[in-house]
């Protein structure tokens, strides 16, 4: 089956934009696992925009779901990962001034200082990921580094989406296709995420090879409206109707 992580940052970024503890991402956490979701990812930035410190043990003790923290390739957030010990560690580009994660890690021009971070990780226990862009170079460096998942950039084909632009979308859609099937030839587990909602999630999540998604921005936005129990259910069932039409 097609797993669901479900982002909850911005349960985060709601609670400090008045300080205090309200919204609690732990109780996000809560409802994500009674809902179906199979994982939490959280964002520990370096600035703590959202996710603070304290919210990781508090997150963990609450779900018994895998968390994946993604995080800046920094000695910082390297050494928090090494004592937090996540289930997966996604490693992402980060820029303080960009409002959110804006394209994949150039894991090939970053090697040198990537590879120490993964091996770290990896001798912490942590399932390491790397967030690139749907491309065969990366892919193959992810390979050398010894990353045992990819998550793929959607971004660009939900921009695309977006502007309503069919052959755009099409030809996106194809090229993260084939990097999934490139990923699966390396011996490598593609996952797939940004800018994913109910409208244009059933093409990605038709891709067989993609193991897992992770949404986050969209399912809370839509929490507000109709409760994030309601919101993450109904991802679940597109994700799920997709896997069955592309099994017919």
């Amino acid at each position: 089956m097609l797993r669901l992580g479900l982002n909850i940052d911005h349960v985060a970024t709601i609670r400090n934009a008045r300080g205090g503890a309200h919204p609690d991402p732990v109780r996000a956490a809560e409802i994500a696992q009674s809902a179906g979701a199979d994982g939490i990812t959280i964002h520990l930035r370096e600035d703590r925009r959202h996710i603070r410190d304290g919210d990781l043990d508090a997150i963990r003790a609450a779900t018994r779901l895998p968390i994946n923290l993604e995080m800046a390739a920094t000695e910082e957030m390297t050494v928090i990962a090494e004592r937090f010990k996540p289930h997966a560690a996604c490693l992402v580009p980060e820029k303080r001034e960009e409002r959110t994660t804006e394209g994949g890690l150039d894991v090939a021009g970053l090697h040198n200082t990537i590879a120490p971070v993964v091996r770290r990780l990896k001798e912490a226990g942590c399932r390491v990921s790397l967030f690139i862009e749907p491309d065969p170079v990366q892919i193959a460096v992810a390979e050398v580094l010894g990353a045992p998942v990819v998550e793929l950039h959607t971004g660009r084909y939900a921009e695309l989406w977006l502007e309503g632009d069919e052959a755009s979308v099409a030809r996106e859609l194809e090229r993260l296709q084939e990097a999934a099937k490139e990923a699966v030839r390396r011996g490598i587990e593609p996952h797939a995420g940004h800018g994913l909602t109910f409208d244009n999630v059933k093409p990605v999540a038709a891709i067989p090879e993609i193991a897992e998604l992770n949404i986050g921005h969209f399912l809370i936005g839509e929490a507000i409206f109709t409760g994030l129990d309601t919101a993450v259910k109904r991802m679940r069932a597109l994700m799920d109707e997709a896997r069955a039409e592309q099994a017919a």
